[in-house]
């Protein structure tokens, strides 16, 4: 992959301090980006710092910062702090976000900083006329395959994976892994070539499966079964089907952040369903997240941009709805007639 790097290098070069900001509900791919950046910067001799909107899934916790003066900041519980760090940075890297909203409580103050904007990103559309560097393309599985081949592609790298520490290495698996769904989506050629030169380089792929994949409590799986069970709605016309997670059953579930990980593929082994959606109900009930999935040529970037104040990729994209809960079953399947018929896949 081609990426033209010198801007960015320039940047680093002139850059001390560096703020790496994550999407609000961080998923792995953001997790790791920002945890491979801060790797790769602090072996730069850097004094990089992790901001995340709101907190991490307790699986991916083991790829926090060794220095627990780094931690993670999360902006939620510390708001004036992550605050003062984005008005006192250098520059403030924004990965695995295609708009700046994503940030949730930072937005006006990235805009307002000082600091010089870079924008790492695998999205569409992204906005990059908010930034001072912007790489972003969607010829990649995963935020964290771009980082890769940015950071490939940086003189002191140089192509040379033994150049990137084992930290770095592995938060990179961790993003392309987990953002493919273990290599089940997004998948393209330089992907597998990314893997094998991690491998090469020392990453436990097996290891990280499990700490990522095999590590959800007995709860967590109890409400995996009563998803399938109980909320799955099929819509045989449509090849659909889509489930609702209310506080309700997060509550009798003793739910984590990152619990639902996953659930949203789950209808996609029905050989029948082309399209699985899933709607969660947001902890403090003010939206209902969107996550959307498909099979093949079924665009639903499209159908979360028309429809769901949100976007994401071909086969995988997300959103908001900002109504009750019990008003979106007829909401969505009024939007899918409208979609489908468009999209052209009955």
């Amino acid at each position: 992959m081609q990426i033209d790097i010198s801007s960015l290098e320039t940047l680093l070069q002139q850059a001390d301090k560096l703020v790496l900001v994550g999407h609000f509900n961080p998923d792995g791919d953001a997790l790791g980006s920002v945890t491979a950046a801060y790797h790769y910067l602090k072996g730069r001799g850097k004094h990089p710092r992790i901001i995340l909107p709101s907190p991490y899934p307790d699986n991916m916790a083991f790829l926090e910062p060794e220095d627990p003066r780094d931690r993670m900041m999360i902006c939620e519980n510390e708001l004036d702090d992550t605050r003062r760090a984005v008005a006192e940075a250098d520059a403030i890297i924004c990965l695995d976000l295609n708009r700046l909203a994503r940030t949730e409580y930072l937005e006006d103050d990235i805009l307002a900083a000082p600091g010089k904007k870079v924008l790492i990103d695998h999205h569409i559309p992204a906005e990059l006329d908010r930034f001072d560097v912007a790489i972003s393309t969607t010829g990649v599985s995963s935020t964290c395959e771009l980082l890769f081949w940015i950071l490939m592609a940086l003189p002191d790298v140089a192509g040379d994976p033994q150049r990137i520490s084992a930290r770095c290495a592995e938060s990179l698996y961790v993003g392309m892994m987990t953002d493919t769904n273990n290599f089940s989506n997004s998948v393209l050629p330089g992907t597998f070539e990314m893997a094998s030169k991690l491998i090469a380089r020392g990453v436990d792929k097996n290891g990280l499966q499990e700490k990522v994949l095999s590590c959800y409590s007995v709860s967590r799986t109890r409400l995996m079964g009563h998803m399938i069970k109980d909320k799955m709605k099929v819509l045989p016309a449509y090849k659909t089907a889509y489930m609702l997670l209310s506080n309700k059953e997060k509550a009798r579930y003793n739910f984590k952040p990152g619990d639902s990980e996953g659930f949203v593929n789950l209808p996609l082994a029905i050989s029948s369903v082309q399209v699985s959606a899933l709607f969660t109900e947001n902890f403090d009930s003010k939206y209902i997240r969107v996550s959307l999935r498909s099979k093949g040529q079924i665009d639903v970037n499209r159908f979360a941009t028309q429809f769901f104040n949100g976007g994401g990729h071909h086969n995988a994209a997300g959103g908001r709805l900002y109504m009750p809960l019990e008003a979106v079953p007829a909401y969505f399947e009024q939007s899918l007639a409208t979609w489908a018929k468009e999209e052209k896949f009955l």
